[in-house]
């Protein structure tokens, strides 16, 4: 990990380091990227729909997978539904969805099925967490395949911390079977359990991939980089602060835009060598 705390300027004996590691990744015979989205690739913004990568970072992006043997998935804590419109992603798109639960490997997607005691754990879940978010203004209720999410970005002071306190206590008349994840002024909770580091395991399967590197920001992302190999030249990037398992941090979502175009650069030139 590269500590750059309290600030997270990256030092410049950081920076050389990542840069190497990019140039080492980008001749890897099958690249693997797989992406958080906001806060990664996509500023945060009061209206979730709304939220689009950087220009820089979709142009790189873009790059990279017209090249042969590279991969770009996008692997978020959005239901599927909304990562497939805030990545404005096509019909052969990687995504993976509500953190790892909801899987779609383009045109051979996976469905997702609940049982019926799952469906009515759901519906209870919803009326509790529903029930609070109406009694605090400034809240908002994330519908997810699986679960809901309680937002509360627009709190100040402790009101976040009541607001998570009385969630936990609206969600154990529920049932104590949930799986429960804390984000960046989020508390989820789901009837299914599956994490980041899971779909980042299935894309590997499935892309056969022989590197991978994963970049994202929230807490919900250290099931990400606990799953990289370095053996093989994994490389997993933090944006922003907070303790992370990451061998890299970057300072934010333009930070990556450029990480991006640095290794559209080296894995252009390095595949149109192995072409000639």
């Amino acid at each position: 990990m590269t500590d750059t705390t309290p600030s997270h300027a990256v030092p410049p004996s950081a920076a050389v380091a990542l840069a190497t590691a990019v140039a080492e990744l980008a001749r890897t015979e099958r690249l693997l990227l797989a992406l958080d989205f906001d806060g990664t690739l996509a500023p945060f913004v009061d209206v979730p729909k709304s939220a689009r990568a950087l220009p820089q970072a979709k142009a790189a992006l873009d790059r990279l997978e017209a090249l042969p043997d590279t991969w770009v998935a996008y692997v978020s804590g959005r239901p599927l539904s909304s990562l497939e419109t805030v990545t404005e992603a096509d019909a052969d798109a990687l995504l993976i969805g509500s953190h790892g639960v909801e899987i779609r490997f383009g045109r051979d997607g996976v469905s997702l099925d609940l049982t019926d005691d799952e469906r009515a754990t759901l519906e209870q879940l919803g009326r509790v967490l529903g029930a609070l978010v109406e009694s605090v203004p400034g809240t908002r209720l994330e519908v997810k395949p699986v679960g809901f999410g309680v937002h509360y970005r627009l709190l100040d002071g402790d009101g976040g911390a009541d607001v998570v306190a009385r969630a936990h206590q609206a969600a154990a008349g529920v049932g104590d079977a949930l799986t429960i994840r804390d984000g960046k002024d989020i508390i989820e909770f789901s009837v299914r359990g599956a994490n980041k580091g899971d779909g980042i395991q299935r894309l590997r399967e499935y892309t056969r991939a022989t590197a991978v590197l994963f970049a994202g920001d929230d807490v919900t992302d250290e099931d990400g980089f606990a799953v990289l190999r370095t053996d093989t030249g994994d490389l997993g990037v933090k944006v922003g602060e907070g303790e992370t398992a990451a061998q890299f941090r970057v300072a934010d979502e333009r930070a990556i835009a450029t990480l991006l175009t640095l290794l559209a650069d080296a894995r252009g030139a390095t595949r149109s060598s192995s072409t000639a």
